[in-house]
């Protein structure tokens, strides 16, 4: 046996674990993806496993022989709350420092935790070269039959175990600033979604009408006057009478709809987290918008520098895809 031998054998395989638990971080007590995946080699070498300790601690037993005495080795897996610069490829990503468009969509005593970020495409080089250099956006202009693909924004979206909070039946449009119906949004998850904790969406509802936004905390109407708009139906008192329709999906699947499309989802149990990035796409009859209320996102200073009205023609919004010899006529 020959341990530097079998050190340097494994180089690249222990070098890519570091670098995905440093690219995927996660706070103190929060290190679920992270301690899993260290449960999960060390029972591969043949290690007892004991998961769980304060949460998301792991301790790995190895048995040699019958002597009495003992080696600890003690490593730390939790991240701090800063912003990296190095640009690597494998730079910590979002979590470790969330945007000022950051929240917690969860309330204080649920024993889960949701959390939601937006528009880092400009920071976090990853979610650039996903957007850009993935089919994704021809696959949204042939979606919408659009001449034009432009991005409107990205969405992380993070449920971790034991999650209760529910994302209630809504519409996305109604709570942005835009019109128009060329719109679509690619819901796609990072990790194994059960069916029970997927999105769910009622089929058809695309084509409207418009439903009242309300908060999804407190049920405000403040995107609206109230009695503008249609208040949104109870669909969960009565699901046999809408025709909702929800998939299982793991790591490589994606779901598109129209941002006018009815849906929700449940929350999250066991032991595995659910992470989803979606990127929303914008084509040629969308128009801005603004509201009354701050959006979701909110764009601080567009209603000053783009009229209500005009087309989405703006940096915040790049140009993404356009059709064969539409580029030649801009």
């Amino acid at each position: 046996m020959n341990p530097l031998a079998d050190l340097h054998e494994n180089r690249d395989e222990a070098i890519a674990w570091r670098r995905q638990i440093h690219a995927n971080p996660e706070l103190g007590y929060e290190e679920f993806a992270s301690s899993e995946l260290v449960a999960e080699r060390l029972q591969a070498w043949g290690y007892e496993v004991h998961r769980g300790l304060a949460g998301t601690g792991v301790v790995g037993t190895l048995k040699a022989g019958k002597g009495p005495r003992r080696i600890g080795l003690r490593a730390e897996m939790d991240a701090l709350p800063i912003q990296e610069h190095t640009g690597l490829p494998y730079a910590s990503g979002n979590l470790a420092a969330p945007s000022a468009r950051a929240k917690v969509a969860s309330r204080p005593d649920d024993p889960g935790w949701f959390f939601e970020d937006f528009c880092n495409w400009q920071n976090i080089e990853p979610y650039w070269r996903f957007i850009t250099d993935s089919a994704a956006p021809a696959a949204a202009g042939r979606l919408m039959g659009c001449r034009t693909v432009r991005l409107y924004h990205d969405h992380l979206l993070v449920k971790e175990p034991n999650t209760r909070q529910r994302t209630p039946w809504h519409q996305d449009q109604p709570y942005y600033n835009v019109v128009g119906g060329d719109t679509v949004s690619m819901w796609i998850p990072v990790d194994p979604v059960a069916r029970e904790s997927t999105l769910e969406f009622v089929a058809g509802s695309h084509r409207g009408p418009w439903l009242m936004p309300r908060t999804f905390m407190d049920n405000e109407a403040k995107w609206f006057p109230e009695g503008s708009l249609v208040e949104m139906p109870d669909i969960e008192s009565d699901r046999a009478r809408y025709p909702i329709v929800g998939w299982a999906l793991e790591p490589g699947d994606l779901v598109c709809f129209n941002m006018l499309t009815l849906h929700a989802s449940g929350g999250v149990g066991g032991q595995r987290r659910r992470r989803a990035f979606s990127v929303r796409f914008i084509g040629d009859d969308v128009r801005h918008a603004p509201r009354r209320w701050r959006t979701s996102p909110d764009f601080p200073g567009l209603a000053q520098s783009l009229p209500e009205g005009a087309p989405m023609d703006h940096p915040l919004f790049p140009v993404l895809w356009q059709a064969e010899g539409e580029a030649a006529r801009a």
